[in-house]
């Protein structure tokens, strides 16, 4: 019969969509490794056989089988050989959407219904084959916060609170976890992703932190919306349409953990809360091992959030300390990735979604001052006046107390 080769999962899935532009990949049906590598295929697969196109650079799989071993992520036996169909092969894959493949002549061969769940809008799993491997949790709801307007099918929803309930969620690796999350925040609709595990009982799980904010009350004038969880909720979707990076989104998911832990006698106040909010930031990112860049920037906006929403009333003392304190001199880059975190979180309620956030421009425009001051110069005439140590520091502020209350 020989070797046929199959376009299959996103690049069929989204083009159906009308979303061109996703990866190719290909699936070979009835191929051996040798055959490929005598065509000059270069073999890159660690756990299952993959191969590089000697042109394209795309990547082509042999048809294979997977048999559940043990929990997690690895715990599979791979079986890939001649014989391995095409329907065997997309049976493995996690959603009906994206276990269509398509032949060279265009033909699309679909033995799971994917194309009416793509016009149902439907998140539906292929088979039971779903429960063996949990990152289809994440990944699942990842493409709930791609997709918004789809719905996850009832049995499929009932399947994966099973899979919890079995412990399954509680074997994943750190690296897994974070890549969905990571893909899941950058999605146009980041708190379907939330709702999603939250359904199935995952985010207990995996980030108790934030299910805990559900349900816990915020003062009304502040939150019209309330409860801190659906507050969470609109600022990571208001992070999404300011088309912010990964680091100000985490930063987002992370700013408020503090209020899962205030004390009911005091709600729906949180005094102190930012202090908190930091420390299990810091918690959540050594759990699931959050890249340097976005732990550092989660930290600084949950624990000065607060002070950045209260800055349009500072002088420029308290200017000068807020920005020694996020060291916004040495690194204004990641200072104004904060200030747009805080717009993220200001606009994150209810009826104050387009409301103008002036405390972060009125910042910005008072660290260039500061930044005006030319740090060299000063120390120069510091020491030339015979000063030392801390007293060359502190002409420095003088100087920039100065710059600061000038921009005022």
């Amino acid at each position: 019969m020989g070797m046929k080769t199959y376009l299959v999962g996103g690049a069929v899935r989204d083009a159906l969509m009308g979303h061109p532009g996703a990866d190719r990949d290909w699936v070979v049906v009835g191929g051996t490794p040798e055959a490929l590598v005598a065509q000059d295929f270069q073999p890159v697969g660690r756990d299952f056989p993959v191969f590089l196109h000697p042109d394209t650079h795309e990547e082509y799989a042999l048809a294979r089988t997977e048999r559940k071993t043990a929990r997690g992520y690895h715990g599979f036996e791979v079986h890939a050989s001649p014989d391995v169909t095409l329907e065997e092969d997309l049976a493995r894959r996690d959603l009906t959407i994206n276990a269509i493949a398509q032949a060279a002549d265009g033909q699309r061969i679909d033995p799971y219904g994917g194309e009416r769940d793509i016009a149902n809008k439907v998140l539906r799993h292929v088979t039971q084959a779903f429960r063996e491997d949990p990152v289809r949790i994440l990944r699942l709801a990842r493409f709930a916060a791609r997709f918004p307007d789809f719905t996850v099918a009832p049995e499929t929803l009932a399947l994966m609170c099973e899979m919890v309930e079995d412990g399954e969620v509680d074997a994943l690796v750190s690296e897994r976890v974070w890549q969905e999350l990571s893909r899941g925040l950058m999605a146009s609709q980041p708190s379907r992703m939330l709702q999603v595990l939250r359904a199935c009982g995952a985010l207990k799980r995996l980030l108790p932190e934030v299910d805990k904010l559900y349900g816990v009350p915020q003062r009304a004038d502040y939150h019209p919306e309330i409860d801190t969880g659906i507050h969470l909720e609109m600022v990571l979707d208001a992070s999404a349409r300011m088309q912010a990076p990964l680091e100000v989104r985490f930063a987002c998911l992370c700013h408020d953990l503090g209020k899962g832990t205030t004390p009911a006698d005091v709600l729906p106040r949180h005094i102190g809360h930012e202090q908190r909010s930091e420390k299990l930031t810091r918690t959540v990112c050594e759990r699931w091992r959050v890249p340097v860049e976005c732990k550092e920037l989660a930290e600084l906006v949950a624990r000065e959030h607060g002070n950045i929403h209260q800055s349009g009333s500072f002088g420029a003392e308290a200017v000068l300390r807020l920005l020694v304190r996020c060291d916004a001199l040495r690194r204004p880059e990641r200072f104004l990735l904060a200030l747009q975190a805080c717009e993220c979180d200001a606009r994150g309620r209810l009826g104050k979604e387009d409301e103008t956030y002036t405390q972060g421009p009125r910042l910005a425009r008072l660290l260039k001052a500061a930044q005006s001051v030319n740090s060299a110069s000063v120390s120069a005439q510091a020491l030339a006046d015979g000063l030392k140590g801390p007293a060359v520091g502190a002409r420095l502020d003088v100087a920039r107390l100065a710059a600061i209350a000038m921009a005022l």
